[in-house]
């Protein structure tokens, strides 16, 4: 009876441990479960997230490589027409240039003389090579840009240097009047040196 009661004793003992241990093993198994769920739904957001990040990443970059229609920015093309416009500015500029500086030659010899800065009046010495074949006494005179034969005759009347522009070039029978350039040496002769 002894035996009997011993193993009714551990029997109850046995079937009072087994539910105490079933319901601590099945407290860790709804811990575990409810962290797996836990974990499940943060690696859910997470997956939102990384799929709202590469909307982003993609959305900028298709900015990046796309030309923005922004008004204030240019393309090289953009930039490369506008230097070959300036370019032909720049010669339609300088042709007309050209051409105000004929008409105004054009004018200087019909007798009306532009202002002209004051020339600068060196005597020549009387044995020069550059003075005309019957021996004259004058001046020598550089060239200077936009300089007309007119305009240096009267830049010479004005200081008092009665010459003109037969006179000029009957003492310098080689110049062309239409084709002076800076630098160019003629001679003023001095009528009144004679």
């Amino acid at each position: 009876m002894k035996k009997i009661l011993l193993w009714s004793l551990l029997f109850t003992l046995a079937v009072g441990v087994a539910p105490a241990q079933d319901a601590g093993t099945q407290q860790q198994i709804d811990k575990l479960s409810g962290q797996i769920q836990d974990l499940l739904a943060s690696q859910e957001q997470q997956g939102k997230r990384l799929d709202a990040l590469a909307k982003q990443i993609s959305e900028l970059s298709d900015k990046v490589n796309t030309p923005a229609a922004n008004p204030d920015n240019a393309s090289r093309d953009d930039l490369k027409n506008l230097a070959e416009k300036v370019q032909e500015i720049d010669k339609k500029r300088q042709s007309d240039r050209d051409l105000i500086l004929k008409e105004i030659e054009k004018l200087g010899k019909i007798g009306g003389a532009p202002s002209h800065k004051s020339a600068a009046v060196t005597p020549l010495p009387d044995d020069t090579a550059t003075a005309p074949a019957t021996p004259q006494k004058g001046y020598e005179y550089k060239v200077q840009a936009n300089d007309t034969v007119s305009a240096i005759a009267k830049a010479y009347r004005d200081q008092g240097v009665k010459v003109s522009v037969g006179d000029i070039l009957k003492a310098n029978p080689k110049l062309d009047p239409a084709k002076l350039y800076v630098g160019q040496k003629i001679f003023i002769p001095d009528p009144n040196a004679k």
